[in-house]
């Protein structure tokens, strides 16, 4: 995948909508430019503005990116799908790549952690999870991406591990399941930022690890976005 000829530095734009915050940033050879704010559900009136303003900044055209990553989720149906939208366009219109990242191996990578289970509230009772251990840098995923009730936690190996994500403020009652006997931390105020997303956008990019525009897609995980009236009941 080729770079900026100029520089020989990758620049990477990243899009994170997953969950109620909306951020952005851009990766030039590492060097990262970041932007946020809490969205509601604004995601798509204020994402591409954001972006402008970033690259204004920066003193870039869209044209002048190498690669477009974002989040993938598991998170808000709509916000992933708004953070996939916009990075397919813009893929497409500067033939660029596309570069799915994970949400919750983004929370990892916040985390600072080399033992890490992330929990993300998911509505309707549950949570999604994952857990990730450091292999310098990189991560191995040991549990993949899944969801389940707070209290159902697959069982992780040994112990050390530390927890982070919105599921373990919104559920204490999962460290009362197989948590309590494995997870010796639990780390709050744990966000999915772009910032995260271009950190591991641009080791992705060197890996290789990219999509076509056309390609590229979200992880949603679960195939139901509301409880039915009688589930409420």
């Amino acid at each position: 995948m080729p770079v900026n000829r100029a520089t020989d530095q990758p620049r990477i734009l990243a899009l994170e909508t997953s969950t109620e915050y909306c951020s952005v940033a851009l990766s030039v050879g590492g060097d990262i430019r970041t932007s946020g704010k809490p969205a509601g559900q604004k995601h798509s009136e204020m994402l591409l503005p954001m972006v402008d303003a970033l690259l204004r900044q920066a003193e870039l055209e869209t044209a002048d990116l190498d690669a477009i990553a974002f989040g993938a989720g598991p998170g808000s149906f709509t916000g992933l799908r708004i953070a996939c939208g916009v990075a397919q366009g813009l893929a497409f219109a500067i033939e660029c790549a596309c570069i799915p990242v994970g949400s919750l191996e983004a929370l990892a990578e916040a985390s600072g952690a080399k033992r890490v289970v992330v929990c993300t509230d998911a509505r309707m009772g549950q949570v999604y999870h994952a857990a990730f251990e450091r292999d310098g840098e990189d991560w191995v995923e040991v549990v993949p991406p899944g969801l389940c009730d707070p209290d159902a936690l697959p069982e992780l190996p040994g112990g050390g591990w530390l927890g982070c994500g919105s599921g373990f403020d919104r559920y204490p009652q999962i460290m009362s399941g197989p948590c309590k006997r494995t997870v010796t931390e639990v780390r709050r105020g744990v966000t999915s930022h772009a910032r995260e997303i271009a950190l591991l956008g641009a080791r992705y990019l060197s890996a290789g690890r990219v999509f076509p525009s056309s390609e590229a897609a979200p992880v949603y995980v679960r195939n139901k976005v509301a409880l039915t009236m009688e589930e409420q009941k």
